[in-house]
């Protein structure tokens, strides 16, 4: 049982309506990096790594195909722990966080997914069972696009709504005066039964966040993500400190085991939401995850990229323990991209659907679901 052969795909494709979030600059293509491991006897297992903001994908690329895949090709792929260990250890010194450590975690995943097809079993069953076999979705999206304005944000809530969504996450971080107004009328549109949480993608610095934070308390949110810079551990124990209602979340933007553990050890967030895509992979969450439930805090994991990562996500989804085991235990959520993704639908024989504001949690092989290699090779123009 060997890794004969490791395959990168760079996928890529232009906006129709190009949107903005709180940071710099417009998003006006969707993009992925795929990898792509052979065995030794055709089987196949698939990861991808997150790309966050306008991160090129040629980055996680390159780490991959330069540093990565000669120690993995002729590895026994349930020698999954070494081989972490192993890629860390080679990229430490030029790379503990971003696109590197990004590019670790896709091989890992596909390692999983290899390891799950050769055994015949769920990626959730090798980390050790499953809690639960279904989850409630929150629908994210609310992009701002050029022409973009409080009603069309206001009709994207209730078309969530709609479509089975019980849960949603805004797009904030435009100014606290706009912030606030544009939850209050989304918060009046879906009613006081709608979990509804905010995503400010660091756009405050502390003092701005604080006040933000008491204006926003009266809604009733269920977390405010990522108030302010990802560095500001400090700033972070300071908002906690304020003691809101709302939850403060943060984590899409840590790495590995090594960039949580201050952040566990200071308990400087109520949520903990690392990348699955990003912060190392399967075998990296099984740290990060061990760590917060040690501190008994929640993980719920960021989720954004192709219908690989949204897979690899849910399995992961289905052994995060409940915390703490009771009856009013938190029930970890998906975080399902409402918005446009050509590589959501076309890149998986059975696309992965949210039902009545719930998705299924795939108990096939691996990450449970087949990769459509012809279109991976149309997405990423390989032919």
């Amino acid at each position: 049982m060997a890794v004969t052969a490791v395959r990168t795909y760079v996928l890529q494709a232009p906006l129709e309506h190009p949107f903005a979030f709180s940071q710099p600059g417009w998003v006006t293509r969707r993009a992925a990096m795929v990898v792509e491991l052979e065995d030794d006897a055709g089987r196949f297992g698939y990861g991808e790594c997150l790309l966050n903001g306008l991160e090129p994908p040629e980055i996680a690329r390159a780490t991959v195909e330069a540093a990565l895949a000669d120690l993995v090709r002729g590895a026994d792929p349930l020698d999954r722990a070494v081989l972490w260990e192993r890629m860390y250890n080679l990229t430490r010194d030029f790379g503990m966080k971003g696109a590197v450590v990004a590019a670790v975690s896709a091989v890992d995943i596909a390692l999983w997914d290899l390891a799950g097809q050769m055994l015949g079993v769920s990626v959730a069953r090798l980390l050790g069972g499953r809690f639960r076999d279904r989850v409630r979705a929150y629908a994210t999206g609310f992009y701002r696009r050029a022409d973009t304005d409080r009603a069309a944000l206001v009709e994207e809530a209730r078309a969530h709504r709609a479509a089975g969504f019980t849960a949603m996450k805004v797009k904030i971080g435009f100014g606290p005066a706009d912030d606030v107004a544009t939850l209050t009328a989304i918060r009046e549109a879906v009613g006081p039964d709608v979990l509804l949480m905010a995503d400010a993608n660091h756009a405050y610095n502390v003092a701005t966040a604080r006040r933000l934070i008491r204006d926003l308390d009266p809604l009733d949110l269920l977390w405010l993500e990522e108030p302010i810079a990802p560095e500001d551990l400090d700033g972070y124990r300071e908002l906690k400190a304020l003691g809101p209602r709302l939850w403060i979340a943060a984590g899409e933007n840590e790495y590995t085991r090594h960039g949580f553990w201050p952040w566990v050890a200071a308990r400087a967030v109520d949520v903990l939401q690392p990348d699955l895509t990003a912060a190392g992979g399967f075998t990296g969450l099984r740290d990060i995850v061990a760590l917060a439930t040690a501190a008994g805090l929640l993980v719920n994991p960021h989720v954004w990229g192709t219908a690989i990562g949204l897979a690899a996500s849910l399995q992961l989804l289905a052994t995060l323990p409940p915390v703490p085991i009771s009856r009013g235990a938190f029930e970890p959520l998906l975080e399902f991209d409402r918005s446009v993704h050509p590589f959501r639908q076309e890149l998986v024989v059975q696309p992965i659907r949210a039902e009545a504001g719930v998705v299924r949690i795939p108990d096939g092989p691996g990450l449970g679901i087949t990769v459509d290699r012809a279109a991976l090779r149309r997405l990423a123009g390989a032919g």
